[in-house]
């Protein structure tokens, strides 16, 4: 995987930021109460340092903290090894922190349907915990992140353009806006990291060209691109990927290597905007996060989004930086910039650059 570099392979780098960050996760975003089993999942390219401060967080909760580290599989949304899905299958928590995660699986969904709150916090290391949930005012991004559901909702037409070429259309009509970076207060829930919103409009609307110019991964040959990559989407399927580098072939050769249909299916649209992200790092829960950009994501798509789900091989995610959004032809966001007056407000009291 291309990433940016920063890994500080010192034990005490960060550590005492890194102990506030944990606790932050466990008591305000994955409110662990006392009592509670919270497995954390690790695989063997985790943060170990990470996985230790969050079980030192959870015990400190009053909670019982279970490590459970396995082996990188070649891939994300793959079945795990069977003692990790029984881990999770009885856990009133769940934090991932494997990079080849396992959501989307069925284990994944078996341990949803038994009541598990659960986050996805792939290849978390100690500068992004400490960035990205850390150092933010988490109730400043919900804020911003509940402004800019708000505004979708009362939309229909969304429409993504941007420099590099990426222009396309989808309408909402009844479809839910999701802001997953919440704390996870229902038994069964996903939440995600704060910075995001997602939905998907309707499949059949969807219309145009994608240009993913910041990060895509998987595959693991990818993650920080180093040319863009090229999607043509017809009604919600992706139909042709090109472009000038190689980075379009090791991803069309990578979708093509699963054979399977639903692979080319749009299953979302998200919005980042974590202040702890300026830049993407080839580290995906990053990537999708950088302040202002637009993510889609394509393959497998949870029920939670809204409309129909379905299973495929594997998930994907790509990320388009300095886009413009228009709802319903009001631009609230220009050249990565968000100018609508009530979005620039939040921005400003969060102290974003730029604003």
């Amino acid at each position: 995987m291309e990433m940016f570099s920063r890994l500080e392979p010192r034990a005490e780098y960060l550590s005492f930021e890194l102990a506030l960050a944990a606790r932050k996760l466990v008591e305000q975003v994955m409110l662990v109460k006392p009592g509670e089993h919270v497995v954390l999942t690790g695989d063997t390219s985790s943060d170990r340092r990470v996985v230790d401060a969050t079980a030192q967080a959870v015990a400190a909760a009053g909670a019982h903290p279970v490590v459970v580290w396995s082996e990188t599989m070649p891939s994300s949304s793959m079945e795990p090894p069977r003692p990790v899905a029984g881990a999770i299958a009885d856990a009133d928590v769940w934090i991932e922190f494997a990079v080849s995660y396992v959501m989307h699986s069925d284990a994944f969904r078996r341990a949803m349907a038994n009541g598990c709150r659960y986050t996805n916090l792939t290849a978390m290391d100690v500068h992004m915990l400490v960035a990205t949930v850390g150092r933010p005012d988490f109730d400043g991004v919900i804020r911003l992140g509940k402004a800019l559901v708000h505004l979708l909702e009362q939309a229909d037409e969304v429409r993504i353009t941007s420099a590099n070429g990426t222009d396309i259309t989808g309408r909402n009509g009844d479809r839910p806006i999701n802001l997953r970076g919440k704390p996870a207060e229902k038994p069964g829930e996903t939440v995600m990291l704060s910075g995001q919103i997602s939905w998907n409009p309707l499949e059949e609307t969807q219309d145009g060209v994608l240009v993913f110019d910041g990060a895509l991964w998987p595959p693991d040959q990818l993650g920080l691109l180093r040319s863009p990559v090229r999607c043509t989407v017809e009604k919600g399927v992706v139909t042709k990927i090109d472009g000038e580098g190689q980075d379009a072939e090791i991803f069309r050769r990578w979708m093509e290597s699963w054979d399977d249909p639903n692979m080319y299916r749009v299953a979302h649209w998200s919005l980042g905007f974590n202040p702890g992200v300026p830049a993407p790092t080839g580290r995906i829960v990053e990537d999708e996060r950088v302040f202002g950009c637009v993510e889609l994501g394509i393959g497998t798509k949870g029920a939670w989004i809204g409309g129909e789900p379905w299973v495929s091989a594997a998930h994907t995610d790509g990320s388009i930086l300095g886009p413009s959004i228009y709802l319903d032809g009001e631009c609230i966001e220009k050249d990565g910039v968000y100018v609508h007056p009530d979005l620039v407000k939040i921005c400003r009291e969060l102290g974003v650059a730029g604003y």
